[in-house]
């Protein structure tokens, strides 16, 4: 799979957690930094954008956002045709985001979950498929809004 990562000034210090992380994941081949080299401000609709293009072109490419709340993010990857962004608190979050709404991009916010807790959102996220079925139903629905 391949994972892209973007942030804005307020996700840097987590945004670099994860990219440790997603670097030594097994299910991850490949990654894709788009993470700010420091934190001067950052407008985050830009890094939202880059990165859900980013999984919009690419099979088997799931992405994680990182702003101050990921609330911005959520709103912004949220508005962009064939995402379905998550934004995640824990990790039952996490799992069900994959496994019944199949999002490709997870949402998270460095000012409001620990580095510990942020690792294992993105672990769960990562490992856990989507079940289809009857929630494949309901995700076509959402594509007909």
């Amino acid at each position: 799979m391949i994972c892209i990562l973007g942030s804005d000034h307020a996700g840097v210090v987590l945004a670099k957690e994860i990219l440790t992380l997603l670097k030594e994941h097994k299910k991850v081949s490949k990654v894709i930094d788009i993470i700010p080299k420091d934190n001067t401000k950052m407008d985050y609709p830009d890094y939202a954008k880059l990165v859900c293009k980013e999984v919009n072109s690419n099979e088997n490419t799931l992405g994680i956002l990182i702003c101050g709340s990921g609330i911005g993010m959520s709103i912004c990857a949220n508005k962009i045709d064939g995402i379905r962004a998550a934004l995640c608190a824990n990790e039952y979050m996490a799992k069900y985001a994959r496994a019944h709404n199949n999002a490709n991009v997870l949402c998270l916010g460095e000012r409001v979950i620990g580095i510990g807790l942020a690792k294992d959102i993105v672990s769960i996220f990562l490992d856990t498929e989507f079940e289809g079925g009857r929630h494949q139903l309901r995700l076509n629905k959402i594509n007909l809004l």
